[in-house]
């Protein structure tokens, strides 16, 4: 769904800008004259300031320091504090904005100011769209019922926002185990998977044991009273006898998202 007309590139610079290009100057500066290390730049330039709103202090050098920019938690934020805090980004440079739960009203109120793509089923809002993946394969998503799409689908926005490419397999849980061995070949391709349900949650297992990639088990609160909102999914995940799967928390989507798509961007770090 997409609110507002097409996205306007900020402009460039505003005087927060000028000061913090200075400062990164002169580190590249030391490091031409020999006065500062490589690694003692690569330091000072991860540790760069933050922008100071009052309600927010907006992390805008985190993509220098941890490879993606700051993501927005929607959910118990003002549309009022949104736009102060998207501003503060979009002034910095980033044009790429991915907001996290975050409801149909707030996100149409957004729109008059910063045109975006909304997820009504995964509650996100994306700002400036999204990019080709330039991952090392393909992450993907499998759901045990159609009412784990929500989870599965903020995990799916996330990934795609950070350059993955996914695939969808909703609706393939262990009561029709069938229906999942017949995606056997998009199950054994993939480089990372994500494993998103309710109830007792075993899906995990299955794919745990069929898949030569890791699995991020994503729990959701999905089940009827003895699921205890999604702890019996969380600790039959937790209690799974497939090596390689790892458990994010109950219906954080967005977690198992940067997760998979951190693993799918792996490169080797030279010390």
């Amino acid at each position: 769904m997409m609110f507002g007309a097409r996205p306007q590139r900020p402009a460039p610079f505003y005087k927060g800008d000028i000061k913090m290009n200075s400062d990164i100057k002169n580190i590249l500066n030391g490091v031409r004259d020999g006065s500062v290390s490589v690694d003692e730049a690569l330091l000072k330039m991860k540790t760069a300031p933050y922008e100071d709103l009052g309600y927010a202090k907006v992390d805008t050098h985190r993509g220098i320091r941890q490879g993606v920019s700051e993501v927005i938690y929607g959910e118990g934020k003002t549309a009022e504090h949104m736009l102060g805090i998207i501003g503060a980004m979009r002034e910095k440079g980033q044009d790429r904005v991915l907001i996290t739960r975050i409801s149909p009203e707030k996100a149409q109120a957004l729109s008059a100011a910063f045109p975006l793509e909304y997820n009504k089923d995964a509650r996100t809002a994306v700002i400036g769209g999204f990019c080709e993946p330039d991952g090392i394969g393909r992450i993907v998503i499998a759901t045990g019922g159609t009412s784990d799409i929500y989870a599965a689908e903020e995990a799916a926005v996330t990934a795609s926002f950070l350059k993955n490419e996914v695939v969808r397999l909703y609706d393939v849980g262990v009561s029709g185990l069938h229906r999942l061995l017949s995606h056997k070949e998009e199950i054994m391709s993939a480089s990372v998977i994500i494993a998103a349900a309710g109830m007792e949650g075993a899906l995990a297992s299955v794919i745990g044991g069929l898949a030569d990639c890791p699995v991020i088990a994503l729990p959701t609160s999905v089940g009827y009273g003895a699921s205890f909102g999604g702890v019996s999914a969380l600790l039959s995940m937790l209690n799974s006898c497939a090596s390689g799967v790892g458990v994010v928390n109950i219906d954080n989507g967005f977690g198992a998202g940067y997760l998979a798509s951190m693993i799918n961007h792996m490169e080797v770090k030279k010390v």
